[in-house]
């Protein structure tokens, strides 16, 4: 019996040492990149060329690479054209899904199911394997190299944010809405006074979300966003220091930090209504 009780204790303390060599390890190949991109951006152009990438910066106080990224990459008209952006398909994506999950979750119609697990089953569809098909579309209405065309296409809303939604309106009680009818208000009425402001939570975690993944698009605003001079933006931007010679990653990484700055402050003002919107949209009470 307690040969029996030592080794369940081993047996224990070993998937505990495996567990936490796999997270250090896991924590590593995260910290690794950023680490590099941190040192690579204090470093000048001789420094960086003559050094390893994680051999560390002679001063920290070396900021002519991030002078350099800011004027030649016109980051601030990137970043201008940037926020132009977010806002617009933040505004447009978090309605968009909040009157699309009031519909799924209070009305129920013959296909509500059906629309669901279309939803679901677009999330396994890898987004690359329909970009011929959304190209051709796009061109076809003339909303290639333009800034609202990538706009409307960055409004389709993610499955992820329709289902915290879902969730959010399945914790709220449909008396509410009965309610709302019973005194007069259209079901519009009930949605945007009585209902859109609960939805708080779901709202900032949603926008945050959508926020970021629009902030750091890259491959889309390459590929709809083509006049780089008129349609920059903040992933974009950077593309003047590449080159068929090479590329001055000593600019790249400072341009880099710069972009990450915006977001990193708003996740760290805004990162308890992200947790606690995530968990309450994933509780069904």
């Amino acid at each position: 019996m307690e040969k029996s009780a030592g080794a369940m204790k081993f047996q224990r303390g070993l998937i505990s040492v495996v567990k936490y060599v796999f997270l250090i390890f896991a924590a590593f190949v995260a910290l690794v990149p950023i680490v590099s991109c941190v040192i690579t951006a204090f470093k000048s152009v001789e420094e960086y060329q003559n050094t390893n990438v994680m051999v560390l910066p002679k001063s920290w106080a070396y900021f002519e690479n991030f002078k350099t990224a800011w004027s030649q990459a016109n980051m601030g008209s990137a970043f201008l054209n940037s926020f132009f952006i977010v806002i617009c398909v933040l505004v447009g994506s978090v309605l968009i899904s909040a009157m699309l999950a009031y519909v799924l979750n209070r009305f129920k119609f013959p296909g509500n199911e059906l629309i669901r697990n279309l939803f679901m089953i677009a999330t396994l569809i890898p987004g690359i394997a329909s970009q011929v098909t959304v190209y051709q579309i796009m061109t076809a209405l003339n909303l290639v190299n333009t800034m609202h065309g990538y706009i409307i296409l960055m409004l389709g809303t993610d499955v992820i944010t329709i289902y915290i939604f879902l969730q959010f309106f399945e914790n709220l009680s449909v008396n509410l809405d009965e309610s709302a009818i019973m005194d007069g208000c259209t079901y519009f009425g009930a949605f945007f006074r009585i209902l859109f402001p609960l939805l708080k939570p779901a709202i900032v975690t949603s926008a945050i979300l959508k926020g970021v993944s629009t902030y750091n698009e890259y491959y889309m605003a390459g590929l709809y966003l083509q006049d780089k001079t008129r349609f920059q933006v903040v992933s974009t931007s950077l593309y003047v220091f590449t080159g068929p010679m090479g590329s001055q990653y000593n600019y790249i990484c400072a341009g880099v930090l710069i972009t990450i700055i915006p977001a990193l402050i708003i996740f760290l003002l805004c990162q308890d209504q992200i947790y606690s919107g995530m968990a309450a949209g994933a509780v069904k009470g």
